[in-house]
């Protein structure tokens, strides 16, 4: 088995048509490691968001090759796609998208839920992942009883309920305090690391981006290795 989880070749893509098209990635070559802690930054409009939703299948290039799990995606049927970002990928936003009307423990296991989980087994394993990022009494509160950094806790723990191999998250701490920040980063580091995944993290915050694995700066065209640890 190929030791890269992600390989992406002369990806491209844009948005609109003639005059008004707006190329946002352009021929762009990526490769991240199984395991491996990645973090994406650059200036506002290079494409971090557009390229994190072409590796969670939430959209597709207009050119350009994507291989996730040794598989050309492209060759993914519709349903084929929403399994996999049911159960092998997980993607953080940067606001929580938690449900309003639901707990916190119900969020966590709708994704296991809306895959046909029994009811036992979703909600044990939303209770776990509660747990692990520091929840556990605050399972059974609504959404807007919980602090904007327990919610995005909250979101992380939906995320991962479904134990995804690939771990996506588009400016995680972004709408977040220092303090609320550090503490989320934390949290998915140690996720990170115990569960093995494999993560991607677009952030504009460069002290928490140096704490990954790697760091890449995006241009658009092109990532340039800005720091890489061992």
């Amino acid at each position: 088995m190929s030791d890269e989880l992600v390989v992406a070749h002369g990806l491209r893509k844009g948005y609109g048509a003639g005059e008004r098209r707006v190329e946002v990635l352009w021929g762009l070559d990526l490769a991240v490691a199984h395991g491996e802690m990645l973090a994406v930054v650059g200036p506002s409009g290079v494409g971090k968001s557009t390229l994190l939703h072409l590796l969670g299948l939430l959209d597709r290039p207009d050119a350009g090759e994507l291989r996730l799990f040794g598989i050309d995606v492209a060759a993914l049927s519709v349903d084929e796609r929403a399994r996999w970002r049911n159960r092998r990928i997980g993607f953080v936003f940067q606001f929580h998208a938690l449900l309003p009307e639901f707990t916190l423990e119900e969020n966590v296991a709708m994704p296991l839920l809306i895959a046909g989980e029994g009811h036992s087994t979703a909600f044990a394993a939303a209770a776990e992942l509660i747990e692990e990022v520091g929840l556990g009494p605050r399972r059974s509160h609504f959404p807007d009883e919980l602090s904007g950094g327990e919610q995005q806790r909250g979101s992380v723990a939906r995320a991962l309920v479904a134990k995804p191999e690939l771990l996506l998250a588009d400016e995680p701490t972004g709408n977040l305090d220092a303090t609320n920040a550090e503490h989320l980063f934390g949290v998915l580091r140690q996720l990170h690391l115990s569960r093995r995944l494999t993560s991607v993290i677009v952030t504009h915050n460069e002290a928490l981006a140096g704490r990954c694995g790697r760091t890449l700066r995006l241009t658009g065209a092109t990532v340039e290795e800005a720091c890489s640890k061992t």
